[in-house]
C-alpha cells in the first residue's frame, strides 16, 4: 500500500535536505500544502477511530468497507472486536492511534472523555498527531471545549472539526446521519469523502458552531419526545388502538422523525438504546448551561430534562430515549405494555 501523501513528502525532503534544523519547518510546509492538494482517498489517508459504542461501531464499519486503513481505540478493547474482524487495527492508546493516522475521529460519552482522549498531554491524540493531521470530534459536547480543542490543534499545526451527529443507531447503520460541522470551511470540505459515507454534512460555521447546532437539535427532539409519549398515553386512555393512531397521524402535521423511529418501538416495548438516556441527560444539561450563559428561558427544555432525570433516578439511564414513556405511565398509573398472553 502506498505511503500516505504527507509521509511521501516527508520521505522526499529528509532525503534531499542538507540542513537538519530546517526539517520541522519543511515538514509543516509539506504537510499543509500536500494535504490541501490531494483529495482524501483510501490510497493516501489513514484513519483513526476512538469510541466504538452503539453509534461509533456502525460509523466506523462504513469507512472500513469503503477501503480505508483504520486503527481503533476503545477503553473496553473487546467492544472493538467486530471492527477488528472487518480488518481494523487496534491501538493501545489515543496517542498511539494518532501517530499512525492522518484523520482521527472520536465519538465518546462526555466532555470529560473528550478532553481526556484528545488533550491529555501524555496519552491524548494531540500528543501523537503529526502536523497537518485532522481531529474530527463527533461527540455531543460543550461548544467552549470545541473552541479549546481547535486552538490546541492549531498550536500543533493540525486542524480540528466539531462534527456531532443526529439520527440515532438507525442513521448510523444506514449511513444517513445528519452531521453538524464547525471549524475551518476548507477542512470540512476536504473531509467530504469521509462524511459522505456516514451521512449528510451541514457546515454550520466556525469552531463550536457544530456543537451549538447539535444542542439546538437536542432541544427540538426533547420536546418532540414529550409530545409523542403524551399523545400515546392520551390515545391509550381514550380507548384508541395506539398503533392505528400512530399510523394515522404519521402523515399529518404531527408526523416526526421521533414518531417514525420510536413510535412502534415503544408499542413493542423495545426500549434498547439507539441513544442512551444517560447521554441525553448530559446533552440537555449542556443545553441548560448554555441557556444560562445566553440569558434565555426554554421551559420545554427544562421540563424534558427533568423527566429524563427521573428515568436516571429509577436506574433506567442505560435505556434508550424512547423509555420516556415509562415516566408518563408512572405519572398516570397506566401501562401501554401489551397484555401478557393467557395461552
Amino acid at each position: 500500500m502506498p505511503l500516505p501523501l504527507h509521509l511521501r513528502s516527508l520521505q522526499h525532503l529528509t532525503r534531499h535536505s542538507h540542513s537538519p534544523t530546517s526539517i520541522p519547518t519543511l515538514v509543516r510546509h509539506f504537510m499543509a500544502s500536500s494535504t490541501a492538494a490531494e483529495p482524501i482517498s483510501p490510497s493516501n489517508t489513514r484513519l483513526g477511530w476512538i469510541g466504538t459504542g452503539v453509534m461509533g461501531q456502525s460509523m466506523c464499519a462504513h469507512l472500513i468497507r469503503a477501503g480505508y486503513t483504520l486503527t481503533v481505540f476503545n477503553r473496553t478493547p473487546s467492544k472493538a472486536q467486530p471492527l477488528l474482524d472487518l480488518g481494523a487495527h487496534q491501538a493501545h492508546s489515543p496517542q498511539a492511534l494518532a501517530s499512525q493516522s492522518d484523520v482521527v475521529f472520536s465519538i465518546v460519552g462526555y466532555p470529560s472523555d473528550v478532553r481526556s482522549v484528545l488533550l491529555d498531554p501524555t496519552s491524548g491524540v494531540l500528543s501523537g498527531l503529526l502536523p497537518g493531521g485532522i481531529l474530527v470530534d463527533m461527540t455531543t459536547s460543550e461548544p467552549s471545549l470545541a473552541v479549546e480543542i481547535a486552538a490546541a490543534a492549531a498550536e500543533k499545526n493540525c486542524h480540528s472539526v466539531d462534527a456531532p451527529v443526529s439520527g440515532g443507531d438507525r442513521g448510523a447503520k444506514n449511513g444517513t446521519l445528519a452531521i453538524f460541522a464547525g471549524g475551518d470551511k476548507d477542512t470540512v470540505h476536504r473531509l467530504e469523502p469521509l462524511f459522505s459515507l456516514l451521512g449528510k454534512v451541514n457546515y454550520m460555521g466556525g469552531s463550536g458552531k457544530g456543537q451549538f447546532a447539535k444542542l439546538a437539535n437536542q432541544i427540538t427532539i426533547a420536546s418532540t419526545m414529550v409530545g409523542l409519549v403524551e399523545g400515546m398515553v392520551y390515545a391509550h386512555k381514550a380507548g384508541l388502538d395506539v398503533g392505528l393512531w400512530l399510523d394515522a397521524i404519521s402523515t399529518g402535521a404531527a408526523g416526526s422523525k421521533s414518531l417514525d423511529l420510536y413510535g412502534q418501538r415503544i408499542l413493542k416495548r423495545d426500549l434498547d438504546p439507539g441513544f442512551y438516556v444517560n447521554h441525553f441527560v448530559k446533552d440537555l444539561g449542556i443545553c441548560l448551561k448554555e441557556c444560562q450563559n445566553m440569558g434565555i428561558a426554554l421551559p420545554g427544555l427544562a421540563l424534558a430534562q427533568q423527566l429524563y432525570v427521573s428515568l436516571k433516578a429509577h436506574g433506567e439511564g442505560n435505556l434508550g430515549t424512547q423509555a420516556l414513556i415509562l415516566v408518563l405511565e408512572r405519572l398516570n398509573n397506566v401501562s401501554l405494555a401489551p397484555a401478557a398472553s393467557s395461552s
